[in-house]
């Protein structure tokens, strides 16, 4: 089987390539990816070595309708794997218009082509921050069947494009499958989400900008985790549906960082309070029985582990982050708020 990932370059492609080929060893994989400040090579540098003949690049953008019919065309592809999107949320507050292009056209051309060359299966990779926001005090967690309440520009650009992956199964037929995951984190993230931020702001001694409501809190899924239960889904999910991929497990922003600061040796006088960015959500919780009822999901890697384990890598990867830092601080969002 070949399968075709968009956005392979990025935090979670890069992850997802390496687990498939790593565990299906007759499988092939394209990876279409724009390069874009998110999009990083270097991250598949083991990749390229050890699967030569089973690994493709394709440099290029989802907005080249002839780019990507051409790919298609020469790869015929069985599977589609879409995680091609700008995700930053105080990126979005900035420029809007970006998101909308990439998340919702740069989908609907990748559909085309994939109704066109008859993909057996488009999966699409969404988030929890579709659903909108659920109260700090609440015991409620969000269902596939929650209504959608995006509350910002990212948020809104990626429910209007599982509603449009949904629309060309209702109306063309196209075999999608769909999966909402919470937080992500683990190795190749880039440091402007906040784990990898504050671990290698932490070991530089700069100081950690929480946004003054540090007791939202997060669902914690660990990329490994989340990559088996893409896999699952693409082997064992029924057509048309959308499967909710989360650990269960909650923490405080405030709660991480001081994890981060313990783990690292570092005072929590680094910590600094800013301003909420614009649309701020309070808390986001799945509830995962679904696919781990009709699919067989369970996630593995207990979260203390995991963060322990993703603080370490980028302890022993400096080299890998430190550049993208730079750019970070150069291009943060209160600059500009």
């Amino acid at each position: 089987m070949k399968l075709l990932v968009t956005g392979g370059a990025g935090f979670i492609g890069t992850n997802f390539i390496r687990y498939w080929l790593q565990h299906y060893p007759n499988d092939a994989i394209v990876n279409l990816d724009r390069l874009t400040y998110a999009g990083n090579l270097a991250n598949l540098t083991d990749v390229v070595e050890r699967y030569p003949r089973r690994y493709e690049f394709a440099h290029g953008d989802m907005l080249d309708a002839a780019f990507v019919d051409a790919v298609l065309k020469t790869h015929r592809p069985n599977v589609i794997v879409n995680f091609a999107a700008e995700s930053h949320n105080s990126r979005a507050i900035l420029e809007p218009r970006r998101f909308f292009e990439t998340n919702v056209i740069g989908t609907q051309i990748v559909l085309d082509a994939a109704r066109k060359y008859g993909v057996q299966r488009f999966h699409h990779i969404s988030t929890c921050e579709v659903y909108g926001e659920l109260p700090l005090d609440s015991p409620d967690a969000f269902t596939e069947e929650t209504a959608y309440r995006p509350q910002t520009p990212y948020n809104a650009s990626k429910a209007a494009a599982d509603h449009l992956v949904n629309a060309y199964f209702h109306s063309f037929g196209v075999p999608i499958t769909i999966s909402n995951c919470s937080n992500n984190y683990g190795p190749y993230q880039h440091p402007e989400k906040l784990i990898p931020l504050f671990t290698t702001s932490a070991l530089q001694d700069k100081p950690l900008t929480l946004y003054r409501s540090s007791q939202n809190r997060r669902e914690w899924l660990h990329v490994k985790d989340h990559c088996r239960a893409i896999a699952l889904v693409i082997e064992n999910g029924k057509v048309g549906e959308t499967y909710n991929v989360g650990s269960g497990v909650e923490k405080s922003i405030e709660a991480v960082t001081d994890f981060i600061l313990a783990f690292v040796g570092k005072p929590h006088a680094l910590k600094t309070y800013v301003p909420d960015r614009p649309g701020h959500d309070c808390r986001y919780l799945l509830d995962s029985s679904k696919i781990r009822r009709e699919v067989g999901w369970e996630p593995t890697i207990p979260f203390e582990q995991g963060l322990r384990e993703t603080i370490q890598w980028y302890i022993e990867n400096r080299t890998w982050w430190e550049n993208l830092h730079a750019s970070v601080e150069e291009d943060k969002w209160e600059r500009f708020s």
